[in-house]
């Protein structure tokens, strides 16, 4: 995954203050944004951003290859609806999730829990030592 953020920095999806999400998350928040309805390309990078009160920023360029290849690996699938004037008349390429996307998705998703209360677990136990209180 290659993302180019407003600063110029690559390598994946980008938090609104230049750092690198975890690899592979960029997948997992795509394919949770298309369980709820099918999307188009711009309107996921709208939705993620609007969802996490543009804390993550992902590119165009960094979007369509995550999409070709969970559409390859049979996660999602697509489909062109008729163009509008929104498009000038041409056609808009909408994804929709799997079966098969629905069952990485959750996967994907109690692996990020687990690892996460993990992470907490960690950073509770260094603020409690350094006496810190937030």
């Amino acid at each position: 995954m290659t993302a180019v953020h407003s600063t110029g920095q690559k390598g994946g999806i980008y938090m609104a203050a230049g750092k690198n999400l975890v690899p592979g998350s960029a997948q997992m928040l795509l394919l949770r944004l298309l369980a709820e309805r099918d999307m188009y390309g711009y309107q996921m990078i709208e939705e993620l951003a609007q969802r996490s009160n543009d804390t993550f920023a992902l590119k165009a360029g960094t979007l369509y290859p995550i999409l070709h290849a969970l559409e390859a690996d049979g996660s999602i699938e697509s489909y062109e609806q008729p163009g509008g004037a929104a498009t000038a008349g041409k056609p808009r390429r909408y994804y929709r999730i799997t079966r098969a996307g629905r069952g990485a998705l959750e996967a994907q998703q109690t692996e990020w829990r687990r690892v996460s209360r993990a992470i907490n677990a960690v950073l509770e136990t260094m603020d409690i030592r350094a006496g810190v209180v937030l």
